[in-house]
């Protein structure tokens, strides 16, 4: 169960969102809402893992900062919906996973085969939160932005009318 603990408004590159932070008893989560959602059907919605490589040390060696770009612009334009970020670095793994993982994915083993050869699961990432947050704030149905199925299933699997799918591609 998540606890909304605080919101506060956000200027970004994309525009204004207001940031709702929520706490599950162990992870903080990140809801952040451009214009009013809630009641509403179709709200472009983005659920994202963290990524300390591509979101804090700008690697070029994942799309995870692209990804979360792309995302909000295609918000900004639509001028409501909502970025959904989780904790969940490495593929729910965490950081360690994914610094183990390297010299794997450096000889062409795609990322979630990396982790199973250092002993780690190929995406232990759970999106369960990410209903929580979104039944929270009252939406009705979301149009998931995402090349990712789980993400998908999951946000169904828990209630959540999923109204269609617009890939992120770069």
């Amino acid at each position: 169960m998540i606890v909304k603990l605080a919101e506060t408004n956000i200027k970004t590159k994309f525009g204004e969102f207001k940031e709702t932070l929520f706490y599950n008893g162990q992870k903080e989560s990140h809801a952040l809402v451009m214009g009013n959602i809630e009641g509403e059907e179709d709200v472009l919605c983005r659920v994202h893992s963290s990524c300390i490589f591509a979101h804090h040390f700008n690697s070029i060696e994942c799309d995870c900062r692209e990804q979360m770009e792309i995302s909000q612009q295609i918000i900004q334009k639509a001028g409501k919906g909502i970025v959904i970020w989780l904790e969940q670095e490495g593929k729910g793994n965490g950081h360690f996973a994914l610094i183990k993982s390297i010299e794997h994915k450096k000889k062409g083993v795609p990322q979630a085969e990396a982790y199973e050869k250092v002993g780690f699961k190929k995406d232990a990432r759970d999106f369960s939160v990410a209903a929580e947050i979104l039944q929270a704030l009252k939406v009705k149905s979301v149009k998931m932005l995402t090349n990712n199925p789980n993400k998908v299933s999951t946000l169904t699997d828990f209630g959540i009318v999923v109204s269609g799918i617009k890939k992120t591609e770069l």
